[in-house]
C-alpha cells in the first residue's frame, strides 16, 4: 500500500518534483558503477546521501566529468527538469518541440545559474551530458527543424530523464502525456529514447491520478508504450512481482533488462551497437525505475534507495523512481530534502509550486478548447455537449 499524505494537486505536483530531485542527488555518486562495486566502496549498501566515489579528489580522477557528485549535490537531471519548468512557467501552455527551441535551447545557453557539481555558477549547457549539448548543436546552430533535431543523437536516456514537468501538467492524463512529450522530446531524442519520454510522462500522470497504485501507473504506461519499451517493462516488472525488497531484486532485474538495454556489462565501456535507434531495444532506466517502485510498494525511500544501490545510470534511475513514488503522494523524507536543498543551494519547492499554478492554468485552457470543440462538432449534427 502507497503511503499517502497530502492529495492535493500542489502536494503532488511538489511531491514528484522534489523526490526527483532528492533521487537525483542520492544516485550521482554513484553512477557508473554495479551494485557490488558500490558493496564494496561503501562496506555495505546506501541508505543515504553519500560523499563523492573518489573523495577529495572528485575533480580529478574523472577529467571528463569534473564533477562535485555526491554530499547532496543534484545533477544534471534536476537541471534539465527546472530548466523545463522554467519553460512551462513562459509558455503557460502544453509545450511542442517549438518550444524546445524558443526557451529551452536560449535557457541552457545565455542563463547562468548556480550549478551545485561544479561549485559555481556557470551556463547549464556547461555542465549537461553531450547528449543535451546536442539540443544547442542541432536547433540553435544547425538550424535543424525541432520536430526532428532528435535524430542522430546518441539514444539514451537523456530526454525521458526531465520528462516529469510533462506529465504532471497532464495530471490524471496519461495519453495526453504521452502524446506532448513525444513531442517535446522530439527535439533531443529519436527511437526508443524518445518513447521512453512519452512513457515516464504517462507513468507520472498516471501516478498523480487519485487512487493510482504502482499496479495501476505500470498497467497505464502498458496501455502506451510501443515496441522494445513495452517488453522491457512487462519483464522487468514480472520480476519485480516476486520481491519485496530491492537487495534481492537487484540481480534479477538487471537480468530482465540485459536483453533489452545496448548499453551492455559494463556501464563505462559500452557495446559497440550501443545507444543506435531499434524498435527492439529499450533504455535500462525507466523499466527499472517501473519496478524499484513495484518491489517498494510506492514507498518513496525504498523505491530511491533500491534505484541507487542498483547501480549503472542509478541518478536518472532513482529521479524516475523518486519523481513516481513522489507523484503517487508518498513523502519525501524531511532529511534528504532539506540536506540536499542546503547543499545544492536550490529551493526544490519552488518549481512545485509554479508547475502548480501552470497545470491549473493549462486545464482551464483545455476545458474551453474542449467546449468550442464540442460546440462546433454539435452545429455540424454530432453529439451535443457534455455537461
Amino acid at each position: 500500500m502507497t503511503p499517502k499524505g497530502d492529495e492535493t494537486l500542489e502536494a503532488r505536483i511538489t511531491g514528484a518534483l522534489v523526490g526527483a530531485a532528492v533521487g537525483d542527488a542520492l544516485g550521482g555518486p554513484v553512477e557508473g558503477y554495479s551494485p557490488d562495486q558500490i558493496l564494496q566502496r561503501h562496506g555495505g549498501r546506501i541508505h543515504g546521501i553519500v560523499g563523492p566515489w573518489n573523495g577529495d579528489a572528485w575533480r580529478t580522477a574523472r577529467p571528463l566529468a569534473p564533477y562535485h557528485k555526491g554530499d547532496g549535490h543534484v545533477t544534471d537531471d534536476t537541471l534539465m527538469t527546472h530548466a523545463l519548468v522554467r519553460v512551462y512557467d513562459r509558455v503557460r501552455d502544453h509545450l511542442d518541440a517549438y518550444a524546445v527551441a524558443e526557451h529551452l535551447v536560449p535557457d541552457l545557453m545565455t542563463n547562468p545559474r548556480w550549478i551545485p557539481e561544479l561549485e559555481a555558477e556557470a551556463l547549464p549547457l556547461h555542465r549537461v551530458f553531450l547528449a543535451e549539448k546536442w539540443l544547442v548543436a542541432r536547433i540553435h546552430y544547425g538550424h535543424v527543424d525541432p520536430r526532428e533535431a532528435g535524430v542522430g543523437n546518441i539514444v539514451n536516456c537523456g530526454a525521458a530523464m526531465y520528462m516529469a514537468p510533462v506529465g504532471l501538467v497532464n495530471a490524471a492524463h496519461p495519453a495526453g502525456a504521452y502524446a506532448e512529450a513525444l513531442d517535446v522530446a522530439g527535439a533531443h531524442q529519436s527511437s526508443y529514447g524518445r518513447e521512453a519520454a512519452g512513457v515516464f510522462a504517462a507513468a507520472v500522470a498516471a501516478a498523480a491520478t487519485p487512487g493510482a497504485t504502482p499496479d495501476s501507473v505500470v498497467a497505464a504506461c502498458l496501455s502506451l508504450a510501443k515496441d522494445g519499451t513495452r517488453t522491457a517493462i512487462e519483464r522487468t516488472c514480472e520480476v519485480a512481482a516476486r520481491h519485496s525488497d530491492f537487495e534481492s531484486a537487484l540481480v534479477p532485474l538487471r537480468e530482465a533488462v540485459a536483453p533489452y538495454d545496448t548499453v551492455g556489462p559494463d556501464y563505462r565501456a559500452p557495446s559497440l551497437g550501443a545507444r543506435r535507434p531499434s524498435r527492439l531495444h529499450a533504455i535500462e532506466e525507466l523499466p527499472v525505475a517501473l519496478a524499484m517502485v513495484l518491489v517498494a510498494g510506492g514507498d518513496l525511500r525504498h523505491a530511491v534507495l533500491g534505484a541507487v544501490n542498483y547501480g549503472r545510470d542509478c541518478d536518472s534511475i532513482a529521479t524516475m523512481a523518486g519523481a513516481l513514488t513522489g507523484a503517487l503522494g508518498s513523502p519525501v523524507p524531511d532529511d534528504w530534502s532539506k540536506h540536499v536543498a542546503e547543499a545544492s543551494r536550490l529551493d526544490l519547492w519552488e518549481p512545485g509550486r509554479t508547475l502548480t499554478a501552470v497545470a491549473r492554468e493549462v486545464f482551464e485552457r483545455d476545458v474551453r478548447r474542449r467546449r468550442a470543440h464540442e460546440r462546433a462538432f454539435a452545429a455540424l449534427g454530432g453529439s451535443g455537449c457534455s455537461d
